[in-house]
């Protein structure tokens, strides 16, 4: 289904979001992002933290040795926000994404969002689990470009081709 996209501002004062790129020395900082991240999705998904208490993320190490991936780090006032993990290859695609409780609702999400599709123009895919519906309300807010929507097994999947 063709859907338009929204500009993600609400009504709202909107804060300052920085979006930066991972370096190495981030690693650590977005691994404990993704342990609160996996915490909440596991509502989602039924997963279980492993014998040690942790979640594992699969292709982790990736995003600081292929190429095509890439993680952010999102900031408000200096103060870590959240993070993505981003497939930079053809077409672009938002892995993960997360914001943190405390920021959620307040634009930082979609400005964030908006800050990685401006550094990627082309095509693009989102996709959020079926039991996600927040998720999916969430990315119709944010992409801010007309999209295609369909589901694709247990995902809801938007496509749409950003800055060009």
């Amino acid at each position: 289904m063709d859907r338009p996209g929204a500009d993600g501002a609400g009504h709202y004062e909107q804060m300052d979001v920085e979006v930066v790129e991972a370096l190495d020395d981030d690693r650590t900082v977005i691994r404990r992002l993704l342990q609160l991240y996996h915490y909440d999705f596991s509502e989602f998904d039924g997963s279980d933290v492993n014998p040690h208490g942790e979640y594992l993320h699969r292709y982790f190490d990736e995003y600081w040795t292929d190429s095509d991936r890439k993680a952010f780090l999102f900031r408000v006032e200096g103060a870590l926000a959240g993070f993505a993990l981003v497939f930079t290859g053809e077409p672009h695609d938002i892995a993960e994404f997360f914001v943190m409780r405390k920021y959620r609702g307040g634009g930082v999400g979609a400005q964030a969002a908006a800050s990685l599709f401006d550094r990627f123009p082309g095509r693009w895919t989102v996709r959020q689990q079926l039991t996600n519906p927040a998720a999916t309300a969430f990315w119709r807010k944010a992409i801010g470009y007309p999209f295609q929507e369909y589901e694709q097994g247990a995902e809801i999947v938007q496509s749409f081709t950003a800055g060009l």
